[in-house]
């Protein structure tokens, strides 16, 4: 049995992993989704004390209360960033480390310095949230259960920079990357994704459908993930 640690990205919640969770206990493993503070179900929690380093501290708790070890873990879009962040924490608890269409930080980088302040406002009189805009899912049963769920983002998760002491690569864990090739917003992880595509230290996959890859197409994410049990 391998635990697989799914972390979602910016406006989500677990409930976006919900189909892939299903596979992947269905092979007989452990999979934590955990939901991060002030978005999901955990919505109620959001405020301007919400950015980066406690949302690092939301995954690092999941693996420490739950005793994981020897975990796969994922970061989905800006779950990219949580999940190098925490690794400053948490590297000895984790085998392999997935990024799914995700951006792949080094140290001092923001959502706001990776998107060319596209995304992410650090003035002094900047709103405490960004709202959350409509995505384009495959199905539309889909699209009408997950728009509805998609919640404010806290603004420091996005304009804070990420600390860590090593690059990604120098980190001796297993790297994979995973691009979603159909999205038409979705330049803001090309760089990230050419950085594992032309890496010998990255496995590199993609999956022809948008962004949403865990609603669109679970199953062959779940393909995917399996042969890192």
């Amino acid at each position: 049995m391998t635990a697989f640690v799914l972390v979602h990205g910016a406006w989500g919640g677990s409930y976006g992993f919900r189909a892939v969770r299903r596979l992947l206990t269905a092979e007989g493993h452990e999979v934590l989704t955990p939901s991060l503070t002030g978005l999901g179900e955990r919505n109620h929690l959001t405020g301007p004390h919400v950015d980066l380093s406690l949302h690092v501290r939301d995954v690092v708790n999941a693996l420490h209360y739950d005793d994981v070890e020897d975990a796969v873990l994922l970061g989905f879009s800006y779950g990219g960033m949580v999940v190098t962040g925490a690794m400053e924490l948490i590297a000895d608890r984790v085998r392999d480390l997935v990024y799914l269409d995700a951006f792949v930080p080094d140290d001092g980088d923001s959502v706001r310095s990776l998107t060319g302040g596209r995304l992410g406002d650090d003035s002094p009189d900047a709103p405490p949230t960004v709202p959350a805009g409509i995505r384009t899912f495959d199905d539309p049963i889909v699209a009408a259960r997950s728009n509805p769920r998609r919640h404010a983002q806290p603004m420091r998760t996005l304009t804070e920079p990420v600390r860590v002491s090593l690059p990604i690569e120098q980190r001796g864990v297993g790297l994979t990357y995973i691009r979603a090739t159909e999205d038409p917003d979705g330049s803001a992880f090309d760089t990230s994704a050419a950085r594992a595509r032309t890496s010998d230290a990255w496995r590199y996959h993609e999956i022809a459908t948008t962004h949403m890859v865990p609603e669109n197409r679970p199953e062959e994410l779940a393909a995917l993930l399996l042969p890192l049990a």
